[in-house]
C-alpha cells in the first residue's frame, strides 16, 4: 500500500514545483504488487513478484508542459527530479492548449481509495504457500479427467464434415502439455494538482489461465485458452479453466472445408471486443482532430443501427475497470456513446477540448455495456441461443490477426470457429478471413446478448451480425 510517507512526498513534489516556477502541476503516485506462480505439466515452472512504486509529475510553466517519471523518492533526489523537471519544460515549444482540468469537472470526496468496492484486503493475507495450493487446483482437477500425456482419448464431441458431406466419429486426441498461471495483485494509485484535487483509487485483482495443447490421430495440433480474473478472491470462480482450455483445443479437430460468401455471423463474447475496439478508438477527440478517425464529423448523426445503443458504465461497485475519476481527476459518470445508432459524444480530454472547441467529458472509456435486443423475436442471451434462433451461418470463437483502418474503417481480420447448420455446429474451420467496412458492420447487428464475460472489463456480449463477407 502507498504509505502516509510516500503522499507526503508526492505533495512534497508539487510545493517543489511551484517554487521552482512552475504555474501549475499535477503528481500521480502509484505503487503496484503483482506474484505469479506459473506451472507447466502439473510442476511448478516458474514463480515472479515484482513492484513497483513511481511518481509521475506534469508540469506547467511558461505556457509548455512536460511529463517526467522517477522512482526514487528520496527528498534530496526529488528535489533535483522536480527541479530539472522545471528547467526541462521551459525548453519545450509553447503549447497553451495543455492545462490542468477545470476543477468544476473534477471528482469529489474520492480520497479514501476503495469507493467501488474494488479492493479486498483478503489479498494482505495469502502466503506463497496459499498461492501455490491454489496455483494447483485448477490442474488438479485437469489431471482427473487427463492423467497423463501421451495416453489416447475419444472425441466424440468433435465431428468434422468432410467437403463431400460425410461426418467422421470417433476422432481421437492425445495430450502435449498444459500450461496454467495464477496471479494476484494490488495497484493503488495517488493523485493530485495543485488545482486542489485529491483522489485515490485501490484495486486488487486475482487471476489464472491455462493453455492446453494436443494432437490428433493424424498429427496435426491444437492449442485452447481459458482465462478468468475477478478483483476478489472469492469471486474468482477458476478451478475449471484447464478443463475449459482442453474443451477449446479438443472443438478445433477435425476442421471442415467450408465455402466463402455473405454469412451471417455469430461473435463469440469471449473475442467480441476485438470489433468494438474501432469505434471506441474512433470516438477519442483527438483522433477526430487528427482526421485519424471514420466518427470524424459524426456527433449529433445516426451512423449505425436502430438497435445499436452503447453505454460507458463506469460507475459499477465491485466491476473491475470503474473508476471515479480518470488521469486528469475528472469526474466519471454513466455516458450514452451511441444512442439507436446516434453517435452522442466523443471522449474529450482537457486538451483535447482547448484544440477541438468541444466540450470536456473525459479521457477515454472504462466499462463499455452494449444494451442487448434481437431483431428476430425474443431476447437471445448467448451465442449458443443466437445458432439456435440465426440457424446458418459462421460461428466465430477467435479472431487471428488483423486490423482496421482508423481513418476509412475498412477491415480485414483472420478468423476461426465452426460452421452451423439448421440451428446446429456442424464442424470447426480454421484460417478465415472477415473484411468490410466498419459502419456497415454495425448496421447489420442483428442481435446483442447477456453474456458479457465477468472476467473482462469491457461487457461486451456475444454478438451476430448479417451479410458478413467470408472468404477462406
Amino acid at each position: 500500500m502507498i504509505t502516509a510517507a510516500e503522499i507526503a512526498a508526492a505533495r512534497s513534489c508539487m510545493a517543489l514545483a511551484s517554487g521552482f516556477g512552475a504555474s501549475a502541476s499535477r503528481v500521480s503516485l502509484g505503487k503496484s504488487i503483482m506474484d505469479s506462480y506459473s506451472l507447466r505439466d502439473s510442476a511448478v515452472d516458474k514463480v515472479s513478484h515484482n513492484s513497483d512504486c513511481s511518481i509521475y509529475l506534469t508540469v506547467f510553466v511558461d505556457g509548455r508542459s512536460g511529463n517526467f517519471s522517477t522512482n526514487r523518492l528520496d527528498s534530496d533526489e526529488l528535489s533535483d527530479f522536480v527541479k530539472k523537471a522545471v528547467a526541462t519544460t521551459r525548453l519545450l515549444a509553447p503549447d497553451t492548449c495543455r492545462h490542468l482540468q477545470d476543477p468544476a469537472l473534477t471528482a469529489k470526496n474520492v480520497s479514501e481509495g476503495d469507493e467501488l468496492n474494488l479492493y479486498d484486503r483478503s489479498w494482505h493475507y495469502l502466503e506463497p504457500g496459499i498461492r501455490l495450493e491454489k496455483a494447483f487446483a485448477p490442474a488438479v482437477k485437469f489431471r482427473e479427467i487427463v492423467p497423463a500425456a501421451g495416453e489416447w482419448h475419444d472425441c466424440a464431441c468433435a465431428q468434422a464434415e468432410k467437403s463431400g458431406g460425410s461426418v467422421r466419429t470417433g476422432l481421437k486426441w492425445r495430450l502435449i502439455s498444459e500450461e496454467s498461471e495464477w496471479s494476484d495483485g494490488l495497484d493503488d494509485n495517488y493523485l493530485i494538482d495543485s488545482n486542489g484535487f485529491e483522489g485515490r483509487h485501490i484495486e486488487t485483482s486475482f487471476s489464472y489461465c491455462s493453455e492446453v495443447t494436443i494432437e490428433d490421430s493424424e498429427g496435426n495440433k491444437y492449442s485452447g485458452y481459458w482465462w478468468e480474473c475477478a478483483p476478489k478472491l472469492a469471486e474468482l470462480d477458476y478451478e475449471g479453466c484447464s478443463l475449459a482450455a482442453l474443451q477449446n483445443a479438443v472443438g478445433q479437430i477435425g476442421p471442415a472445408r467450408t465455402r466463402g460468401g455473405y454469412r451471417t455471423m455469430v461473435l463469440d463474447s469471449r473475442v467480441a471486443s476485438r470489433l468494438v475496439s474501432p469505434i471506441i478508438g474512433s470516438l477519442s477527440a483527438m483522433s477526430v482532430q487528427q482526421k485519424n478517425s471514420f466518427l470524424e464529423g459524426k456527433l449529433g448523426e445516426k451512423v449505425f443501427s436502430d438497435h445499436f445503443t452503447f453505454i460507458d458504465k463506469p460507475i459499477i461497485p465491485g466491476k473491475s475497470g470503474s473508476r471515479l475519476f480518470d488521469t486528469e481527476g475528472t469526474a466519471t459518470k454513466e455516458r450514452t456513446l451511441i444512442e439507436r445508432g446516434v453517435v452522442k459524444t466523443y471522449f474529450v480530454s482537457s486538451y483535447a477540448a482547448s484544440k477541438t472547441g468541444l466540450a470536456p467529458t473525459v479521457e477515454g472509456v472504462s466499462v463499455p455495456v452494449i444494451e442487448p435486443f434481437c431483431t428476430k423475436g425474443p431476447l437471445v442471451p448467448d451465442a449458443s441461443g443466437m445458432i439456435r434462433r440465426f440457424r446458418n451461418g459462421i460461428y466465430v470463437t477467435g479472431l487471428n490477426g488483423g486490423n482496421c483502418n482508423n481513418v476509412t474503417g475498412d477491415f480485414s481480420y483472420g478468423v476461426s470457429g465452426f460452421v452451423f447448420r439448421n440451428g446446429k455446429i456442424l464442424a470447426p474451420f480454421k484460417e478465415g478471413l472477415i473484411t468490410g467496412n466498419m459502419i456497415e458492420l454495425w448496421n447489420n447487428i442483428a442481435a446483442a446478448g447477456t453474456d458479457a464475460r465477468t472476467a473482462t472489463r469491457w461487457q461486451i456480449p456475444s454478438l451476430v451480425f448479417t451479410d458478413v463477407s467470408f472468404s477462406v
